[in-house]
């Protein structure tokens, strides 16, 4: 199985494979691959004939077989790309008789035609002979979710590529605040990007100024300041928060269950050493030693406010929700949890 880093390694080379099959959860590695091919396999003039692009929620898997197969016209390749490809009966090996018509494909490929297979929200069953062949013939690749500790790496290295720096406390800013989703992260990184110079380092006011998270008033922030048992600090960010326009406090109550699982886990360590501590919660080192001080803020009751946000997240989803807006929930969960 292929890693992005071959793929991409390979198609800046013009080396490519007669069939890509690319899938799994996250779509921006999905997405990337084959925009390159897309934009680079063949040359502007060469598009109208020999180049097509399908949806799966609108062609049956002959339609692909038969594009597949046509020899190119004035042009090296014939480029057959198929994006939402889940959509397709056989795509994932199911059923047999249209998945069969797809594996015949793979084993004798048209030489002359590169076949993109963009199959996104999941990955193939390992135990079918299906999957053995896409594994074997194809240039298969799985883009599996980053994981949420790894997305401040995940920043820096791809602002590294792009000529820029960033601080490390601004990317775990940007981290708290994104999520884990990286075609939204990639798009706020071009919006900092587009207005710091190249070879430029990137703070957390720039992101305040160009990507519109508060430096001050964030919930990387207000986990700290509960963490801390800053009562104040906690109740002047929950309320500028909720202040905010297009407020959600979803992810808000996401981010402190990740922050207060990690808290709990930090506390049962026998040896709260940084180091071990870095290492059983997944978090940079230099982050350890505010998780070995909230564990000791806080010690046996994190039960209690896992409990707490689990309610809460119940009720930001509607289910048994008070008749309170989002504002109002995130201020009485940060009483609950400072008095819990």
């Amino acid at each position: 199985m292929a890693t992005y880093t071959q793929i991409m390694a390979d198609l800046q080379k013009r080396q490519f494979k007669p069939v890509y099959f690319l899938s799994g959860e996250e779509s921006y590695y999905i997405d990337s691959i084959s925009d390159y091919i897309e934009k680079n396999l063949l040359k502007e003039e060469e598009k109208a004939f020999n180049q097509s692009v399908m949806y799966g929620a609108d062609v049956q898997m002959s339609q692909i077989i038969d594009a597949a197969k046509r020899y190119p016209m004035m042009s090296e390749y014939t480029l057959v790309i198929v994006k939402e490809a889940q959509e397709v009966d056989g795509m994932d090996g199911s059923p047999e008789e249209k998945a069969a018509m797809l594996a015949a494909y793979i084993e004798h490929p048209q030489p002359q035609t590169v076949l993109v297979i963009c199959m996104k929200g999941g990955k193939l069953d390992s135990r079918r002979k299906f999957t053995k062949l896409v594994s074997q013939k194809t240039e298969y690749f799985v883009s599996d979710p980053l994981k949420e500790e790894k997305v401040g790496e995940w920043i820096v290295g791809y602002l590294r590529e792009q000529n820029l720096t960033i601080d490390q406390r601004a990317a775990e800013l940007m981290a708290a605040n994104m999520g884990a989703k990286l075609s939204n992260i990639v798009s706020e990184l071009d919006k900092l990007k587009a207005n710091v110079a190249p070879g430029g380092k990137i703070t957390s006011d720039d992101i305040e100024r160009h990507v519109g998270i508060s430096k001050e008033f964030n919930v990387f922030e207000l986990q700290k300041a509960i963490g801390m048992r800053d009562v104040y600090r906690s109740a002047l960010i929950a309320k500028h928060m909720g202040a905010m326009a297009k407020f959600s406090v979803i992810p808000v109550v996401a981010s402190l269950y990740g922050y207060f699982t990690k808290v709990m886990i930090t506390n049962s360590l026998p040896n709260k050493t940084p180091q071990n501590v870095a290492a059983a919660i997944g978090i940079p080192p230099f982050f350890a030693n505010e998780y070995i001080t909230v564990a000791r803020n806080y010690g046996d009751r994190c039960p209690q406010i896992i409990s707490i946000l689990r309610d809460y997240d119940a009720y930001s989803k509607g289910i048994d929700a008070p008749s309170i807006d989002d504002a109002e929930l995130l201020r009485e969960l940060v009483f609950k949890i400072l008095n819990a």
